[in-house]
């Protein structure tokens, strides 16, 4: 029986994978890879960006910063160049945090 991939083992993940799991337009992942230097994409023969995890990283930090903290692009990229690795660190905070929400939720259900 073949095995089932999961993101997990998954190395690349297309831009319309990675536009869904944001719940965003291809076009902003376009534009971020374009504002943001820490986005680097490979990309096929086609063309087409693959993004890998440590993109995905990358992109969870972005989409924290401009999305749910609200920062401008400018200010977005300055906080990333002054202070890169506590930035990191605190959106790897807030993931873990809705993934306890996530499960203490589903918890309350079954109770």
């Amino acid at each position: 029986m073949p095995k089932i991939k999961t993101d997990i083992d998954k190395i690349f993940f297309s831009i319309g994978e990675v536009a869904k799991k944001y719940n965003v337009n291809v076009s902003l992942i376009r534009f971020w890879e374009k504002e943001f230097d820490i986005l680097k994409p490979k990309k096929n023969k086609k063309g087409n960006r693959m993004f890998t995890k440590k993109d995905m990283c990358n992109l969870d930090v972005i989409y924290h910063l401009v999305k749910e903290r609200g920062f401008t692009l400018e200010g977005a990229k300055r906080k990333l160049k002054e202070n890169k690795k506590d930035t990191i660190d605190n959106v790897e905070i807030v993931n873990k945090l809705k993934e306890i929400r996530v499960f203490l939720t589903e918890l309350r259900k079954e109770l």
